[in-house]
């Protein structure tokens, strides 16, 4: 009798989405320090994460990564780590790359299907992440330290990955 594994709870899958949150650990260490909100490469490699492996692994990729984090291993910007970052500014941004992972998963077909789902990604990074910062810092500095800063590194990020999923051929 054969049994039938969700795909999602294979030793494969799983190796996989491990792997990816080490490489979104990865690219929270390429860190520019500004305050409150440190610009890294995550918001690029979550949009890379679900485009590549999909939703699902997307998602588990960055549940991965943050459950680590949490855990205490420096995988938060800077090396940072543990809860209290997950309740500190960057809580929404970090929480935002789930959603971003879910979305980005969708982005196959024609270049500019591709370039909009990646672009709406980004503001479900930047939606729950303004509004968690403006608890902070207010909601004025929250748009402009957490949004309007953001945005000519968010051109060029969605641009990379673009080119990446265009290289990769990954378009339907």
């Amino acid at each position: 009798m054969q049994t039938i594994i969700a795909p999602w709870l294979s030793v494969r899958f799983l190796a996989f989405a491990l792997l990816g949150s080490w490489v979104l650990a990865a690219s929270a260490q390429v860190a520019l320090p500004m305050w409150p909100v440190p610009a890294t490469l995550q918001s690029l490699a979550v949009l890379l994460l679900g485009a590549i492996g999909g939703p699902a692994l997307g998602v588990t990729a960055v549940a991965l990564y943050l459950a680590q984090g949490a855990a205490g291993l420096p995988f938060f910007a800077n090396g940072s780590n543990g809860i209290a970052v997950l309740a500190g500014p960057t809580a929404g941004y970090l929480l935002g790359f789930v959603a971003a992972a879910w979305i980005a998963g969708s982005a196959r077909g024609a270049f500019w299907r591709q370039a909009l789902v990646l672009l709406i990604a980004h503001l479900a990074i930047f939606v729950p992440g303004v509004i968690w910062l403006a608890g902070f810092v207010g909601w004025e500095r929250a748009f402009q330290a957490g949004f309007i800063l953001f945005l000519p590194g968010t051109l060029i990020k969605t641009a990379l990955a673009l080119a990446v999923l265009r290289a990769a051929r990954i378009r339907n």
